[in-house]
């Protein structure tokens, strides 16, 4: 199966479109891990083990390994290859550049960690994102209204027409790319923008990151995420990594994953056909 089929089937037997979001900060990690690069993959491996059943697909940023060095990119490699064969994994690694540079990304993302998805910068326009769209069975996501607090010093810009560049963006992708593979990031902490870019573009699927930690709209990110060519996913990152800093932290981060697993399914949302 592509990783879109498998992403849909997940979502479908799990009943909530929950991506596991794994952002392994040192300085965060749970009491008895060291905070050096085995930390990192001690945490990320449990978490995978723990709280990645209740997920439809896996989210984990590369800076936090990268920032070991070779190091942190071995345990990175040990880290995909735990991921199981019928999960999907997103690297957020929100890479763009000149078109020459995208392509040894995409080759080092697509290529070497045989990632599902990645995320993306749409700032250099079509060059930095055509080498990742040229492996065709692959997901991207372009970063469209992040959930950070000075995401509005530039996605809000107002253009000629009345939109802002967040919206822009999503229309230009939406209308560049129209394959159900590829979709955007929308954030939740601002629910009416998101309900408002759904509403005005139905078509591609978001990865709705903001919920939990940072107080997003979970019903508003559940209904809003799947898009009519595909499936969309809700993001929780910290409010499952950091259920608990204790000795527990495995069992802790499991019934967390359970528990928001089973708010999204409460939430509602239809799949698209």
């Amino acid at each position: 199966m592509t990783p879109l089929e498998r992403l849909r089937r997940r979502i479908a037997t799990l009943g909530a479109p929950l991506c596991l979001g794994i952002d392994p900060h040192p300085n965060t990690l749970p009491e008895g891990l060291p905070h050096d690069a085995s930390g990192l993959e001690s945490f990320a491996r449990g978490l995978l083990e723990a709280a990645a059943p209740s997920a439809a697909a896996v989210k984990v940023n590369v800076a936090f390994f990268e920032a070991f060095g070779s190091a942190g990119l071995a345990a990175l490699e040990r880290v995909r290859a735990d991921v199981p064969p019928d999960q999907v994994l997103i690297l957020d690694a929100k890479r763009g550049d000149i078109r020459t540079t995208a392509e040894r990304y995409a080759a080092a993302l697509f290529g070497h960690l045989d990632a599902d998805g990645v995320t993306l910068s749409p700032f250099l326009g079509d060059d930095a994102i055509e080498p990742f769209a040229a492996f065709a069975d692959r997901i991207i996501y372009v970063l469209a209204r992040t959930s950070n607090p000075s995401a509005g010093t530039l996605q809000h810009l107002g253009l000629a027409d009345g939109g802002t560049l967040a919206d822009h963006v999503v229309g230009w992708v939406s209308a560049r790319w129209p394959r159900p593979e590829v979709g955007l990031v929308v954030g939740a902490t601002d629910a009416q923008e998101l309900v408002s870019l759904r509403a005005g573009h139905p078509d591609p699927a978001f990865l709705v990151p903001g919920v939990g930690a940072q107080d997003g709209d979970l019903g508003a990110a559940v209904r809003s995420c799947h898009g009519t060519r595909a499936p969309g996913l809700v993001n929780v990152s910290r409010g499952i990594a950091g259920a608990s800093r204790g000795l527990d932290w495995r069992e802790a981060a499991a019934r967390a994953a359970e528990e928001w697993r089973a708010g999204m399914a409460a939430a509602g949302a239809t799949l698209p056909a």
